[in-house]
């Protein structure tokens, strides 16, 4: 199945788009650090499986541009792009995934436009309606003050850790977040004194799901682009709770799939949500955790992700 590339005009950026296939419309949004390659597996199976796979690299990622701002990188702006994306390629409407922070692109596109996602699916963060407290606020409140999300949000202090070495910030980040480590060198968000980096581990081996030239192709990415715009997103993690004050405990009302696996240090902090999606997605079709993945849930189980998309879409 051949894979269709070009750069699109959308909500005053240009972004590039990987696409495959014929027929119903499913968007797909990567997350932190990826690209649209991260979708590789699903792209080919849902044109194959009679869809329209359209997989672009998110603002501030790979061929699109990055904006120098780092408020033009907010909730508003990424769900933005995506509507801007079906206008551009002359669509009504499509079905919206995301996983990592590309799943909060997709919830919040079905809760801000149902009229334009008919159905979503979350991977690896399931959604959770705009609390009461800012989510800094509620880390502060818990103690929680090394937590890697905090890490993240003085420019260019993570940039320059992690583009030292792109190929082994990336060898390890993969490795460490999956499913694969031994239970000691699983993640833990709460970051030591040395940083992103030093609370990662070096894997004995790459995994079979993560072959040296799809590192490759990440790395030299992100040789090329550096990791502000990506990183750029978690600086407006508190401007998006303030943003999203007129959607306080809103549902996501269109049908919803969440896929994650189970060995994905995200859950562990993200339970409750995961506990309380039936009724934050009262349209929610399934939850599926898959035993042995981490948190690259679509690559290190693509045949698993590939059967409940398909699945789910045919369903709708």
């Amino acid at each position: 199945m051949q894979i269709r590339h070009q750069t699109i005009a959308t909500n005053g950026i240009r972004m590039h788009i990987a696409e495959a296939g014929e027929g119903p419309a499913v968007l797909l949004c990567h997350g932190f650090p990826e690209a649209w390659h991260s979708w590789r597996h699903q792209i080919t199976a849902l044109a194959g499986a009679g869809f329209r796979a359209i997989a672009p690299d998110m603002r501030g990622y790979g061929g699109t541009e990055a904006p120098a701002a780092v408020e033009d990188y907010t909730i508003l702006h990424l769900v933005g792009d995506m509507v801007g994306l079906l206008e551009a390629l002359g669509l009504g409407q499509a079905v919206i995934v995301g996983h990592d922070w590309g799943a909060p692109v997709a919830w919040n596109a079905a809760l801000l436009r149902p009229d334009r996602f008919r159905a979503v699916a979350g991977l690896s963060v399931p959604y959770a309606p705009r609390g009461p407290v800012s989510p800094f606020e509620a880390l502060r409140r818990a103690g929680r003050h090394r937590f890697y999300q905090l890490h993240f949000q003085a420019p260019g202090l993570a940039e320059a850790e992690l583009e030292r070495d792109p190929t082994l910030t990336l060898r390890r980040t993969f490795w460490s977040l999956s499913g694969d480590p031994p239970e000691a060198e699983r993640w833990n968000p709460d970051l030591p004194e040395g940083g992103f980096l030093a609370s990662l581990h070096e894997p004995p081996a790459l995994p079979a799901w993560l072959p040296e030239a799809e590192l490759a192709l990440y790395a030299e990415s992100y040789r090329r682009t550096g990791f502000r715009g990506g990183l750029n997103w978690y600086r407006n993690i508190e401007r998006n709770w303030a943003l999203m004050a007129p959607f306080l405990g809103a549902p996501v009302r269109v049908p919803g799939l969440f896929i994650a696996g189970k060995r994905d240090p995200v859950l562990g902090w993200a339970g409750r949500a995961l506990e309380a999606l039936p009724q934050a997605v009262p349209e929610l079709r399934g939850r599926v955790l898959v035993e042995t993945a981490g948190h690259w849930v679509q690559q290190e189980a693509a045949a698993e992700v590939n059967a409940a998309l398909i699945g789910f879409l045919k369903g709708l």
